[in-house]
């Protein structure tokens, strides 16, 4: 698919919406159909069969087993629910940069504008969207909606998130305590993305699972976008000299050669890595590798074209 917009010049325009619209339209170009579907109809309940009325709902399976008719009941729904969620923690911060646009991004810009473009996807398919900025806690919860004023505050509140690292204002990651409380807030049955560097719970992914297994118990669609800068937080690529490495959250210093335990180090990143994919292939979660050193328009098509060749 060709598509290619200076964009570095069209942030010079300083609207993340003008933005998104013009990566989105990339994307549309060569897709032959949606890569996400709202849900028109969702499964209520059985009631019994009364003669007389249409034999199309009639739960065929169910009579195979009760030798009693029963026909299916549905609840109307509206086209998609989205729920962007996006770690706000000062780990997605790194790497700290003077200069921050797609020729050099932190995790934190990489996930913006991904969200602002799949949100203007979802807005061009009249879907509802909401947002979720966390870190410690949920600092922003905006149920999805489809006006447009509602749109023009998520803007907004993405925009004021491409900022400088504050070392003055760190802030700690509970991703696990966040998603349980939206899973809980979230409506039910919704598409929820989330955008997270996946650096709390370094010692054990298990509450990170039983957080994302809570999403899916209650009905929810999920999409893991895991950014990281792959070069230096999962291989450990350093010069062959002594580093002073500051904990962008809680401010701890550990001075070390990287090259003394480069080895060890990706083994466990690899690990890690391993038991992730492992666990969203059995619950259904939806991974995407989102290296930021790659290309983000390339990150982006490529899994949008993933999504709807699976349609």
């Amino acid at each position: 698919m060709a598509f290619s917009i200076d964009r570095n010049r069209l942030t010079q325009f300083g609207s993340l919406e003008f933005l998104a619209r013009q990566i989105v339209e990339g994307f549309i170009t060569g897709l032959h159909k949606s890569p996400f579907h709202g849900f028109s109809v969702e499964f209520a309940e059985h009631r019994q069969y009364n003669t007389g009325e249409p034999i199309r709902h009639i739960d065929w399976k169910l009579y195979g087993r009760t030798e009693k008719l029963f026909v299916k009941r549905f609840e109307e729904e509206t086209n998609l629910r989205c729920q962007l969620v996006i770690d706000a923690s000062s780990s997605m911060c790194f790497p700290v940069r003077q200069k921050i646009d797609f020729e050099h991004p932190n995790k934190l810009f990489f996930s913006v504008y991904a969200a602002a473009s799949l949100m203007e996807l979802m807005h061009r398919q009249r879907d509802a969207v909401g947002l979720d900025l966390f870190d410690s806690e949920i600092v922003f919860h905006e149920p999805a909606k489809s006006s447009t004023v509602h749109n023009k505050l998520i803007y907004s509140k993405l925009e004021g998130l491409i900022h400088d690292y504050d070392k003055s204002n760190r802030k700690t990651t509970s991703t696990p305590q966040c998603l349980h409380q939206i899973a809980e807030m979230t409506h039910r049955r919704s598409l929820v993305v989330i955008f997270t560097d996946m650096l709390d719970s370094l010692a054990d992914y298990s509450a990170m699972f039983e957080a994302l297994e809570h999403l899916k118990y209650n009905k929810h669609e999920v999409i893991l976008f895991h950014v990281f800068d792959g070069q230096l937080e999962q291989d450990l690529d350093f010069e062959n000299r002594p580093y002073r490495f500051v904990d962008l959250e809680t401010g701890d210093v550990l001075k070390l050669n990287p090259v003394e335990v480069q080895e060890a180090y990706r083994k466990k990143m690899a690990e890690r890595k391993e038991a992730l994919l492992r666990h969203c292939y059995q619950y259904q979660i939806d991974y995407v590798e989102a290296d930021i050193n790659k290309d983000y328009n390339q990150i982006l098509t490529s899994y949008l074209i993933k999504r709807s060749k699976l349609m």
